[in-house]
């Protein structure tokens, strides 16, 4: 046994001696040095290149043949009813004296990708308001996702009761003084008491949704990547010294005022706005809104126009305040959501002017009324109320060149579709307040 161990342990000495020890281990010293023509070997094992040349054919001979195939013959009628009909159009040359034929419109191949615009997710602060719900639907219309933010102080469910049942609306009450987080491509931001008779029955919660609700907006476009429109007004110029305005013009407001809260909190928000904008790459859109009037205005609201309409049709006298020589334009409902969507589709952050330059007096306004709705209405002045502008007139040839946009209804023809919405519901009894 003592034999046995003594001779491996000489053989083992002497493998040692073999080995160079010089040299360290390396294990890319063990590896093969044939990789090349042992990966050409693998490939021509088991048939695997014969299969990779068939693939290669398949696909060769589909993409060739594929745009071949897709040229339907017009001539079948089976065809026809199996491709979607925005595929066929009437052609109305009248040189081939046939009015009534149809021409099939040739794509190359598949129908291209990209066709139609991508469906936003958006948010509406003030949504259930006047002007909010009429741009609900108008967003809603075009096809995107609508979240409506409101606490129904001014809104009213019933501006939006249509939408309840459409997938692509939702409706939270919640108050934009309070912060929410959602994940949405914009938000416009309509949220504030508007009128003189809101604003200023609660001017400590007029002033902090303008500050506080701006603040809280921008920090979820912030957060989100959103792009961000703020309404502001056209009383952030006060009661102006230049006529008409312009966005260069810096006002005339009283900022401790019964109309400050909401002419100094509009123009707070503003310099949040562009604050944002400039200090966190926050993108921004700026309108200032000139008098606007249409359907699902709140009845007694304090605005000149649901004044003199109500008061006409419960065959009350119009109340005209001073010497009704104070001038105010008016736009219809339509286009101001038409520029609102165009200043948010658009490149330039504003301010804009959003109104209708048509300039009236407010006894030029009460004579439209008597027109529209009694010839036989009557006028009752009052004294003028506190800091009223005496004169307001937007100057809109910066959206007329940046936006294209202008409004296109006239007085005349938009105040019959306001009075037929406010007769129907003073008459069902849905008078006052938010009702």
């Amino acid at each position: 046994m003592m034999k046995q161990l003594h001779k491996q342990t000489s053989v083992n000495q002497r493998r040692d001696e073999e080995i160079p020890t010089s040299q360290s281990y390396s294990p890319k010293m063990l590896k093969h040095p044939r990789s090349l023509p042992r990966s050409i070997n693998y490939l021509f094992k088991e048939q695997r290149l014969l299969f990779i040349l068939v693939g290669i054919l398949i696909g060769s001979t589909f993409f060739i043949f594929q745009p071949t195939l897709s040229r339907l013959n017009p001539s079948d009628p089976t065809t026809h009813s199996s491709l979607p009909s925005s595929i066929y159009h009437r052609n109305q040359d009248s040189s081939s004296g046939s009015s009534g034929f149809f021409s099939k419109r040739t794509f190359p191949g598949r129908v291209p990708a990209g066709i139609g615009r991508k469906s936003l997710r958006i948010v509406v602060t003030g949504g259930a308001g006047f002007v909010g719900s009429h741009l609900v639907d108008k967003l809603i219309s075009r096809g995107d996702e609508v979240i409506v933010i409101d606490n129904f102080f001014t809104g009213r469910k019933e501006n939006l009761v249509h939408l309840f049942g459409n997938p692509r609306f939702e409706l939270i009450r919640h108050d934009v003084v309070e912060p929410i987080l959602l994940e949405v491509d914009q938000i416009y931001h309509l949220a504030c008491p508007a009128s003189p008779v809101h604003y200023k029955y609660n001017p400590v919660k007029t002033i902090k949704t303008n500050v506080m609700g701006t603040l809280n907006m921008l920090g979820l476009a912030k957060r989100v990547g959103a792009r961000f429109l703020l309404t502001s007004t056209s009383e952030v110029y006060g009661d102006p010294l230049e006529h008409p305005q312009k966005e260069t013009y810096w006002g005339n407001v009283n900022p401790i005022g019964e109309r400050s809260c909401y002419d100094e909190g509009k123009r707070t928000a503003e310099t949040l706005t562009m604050d944002y904008h400039r200090g966190a790459d926050v993108e921004v859109r700026i309108a200032r809104i000139f008098n606007t009037y249409g359907p699902r205005m709140c009845l007694d609201d304090g605005r000149v126009v649901s004044n003199f309409v109500a008061q006409v049709i419960r065959k009350q006298p119009m109340t005209v305040y001073g010497d009704g020589k104070q001038t105010r334009s008016f736009q219809y409902v339509s286009d101001l959501v038409d520029g609102l969507v165009a200043l948010m589709e658009g490149e330039h952050v504003g301010p804009f002017n959003l109104g209708n330059p048509g300039e009236f007096t407010m006894l030029e306004l009460a004579e439209v009324v008597k027109e529209t709705i009694d010839s036989s209405a009557t006028i009752e002045f009052k004294p003028n109320t506190a800091d009223d502008p005496h004169k307001r007139k937007p100057d809109i040839s910066k959206a007329k060149e940046l936006l294209n946009w202008e409004p296109r209804i006239s007085l005349r023809e938009g105040l019959p579709l306001m009075v037929n919405d406010f007769r129907n519901r003073i008459l069902n009894g849905d008078e006052g307040k938010g009702l």
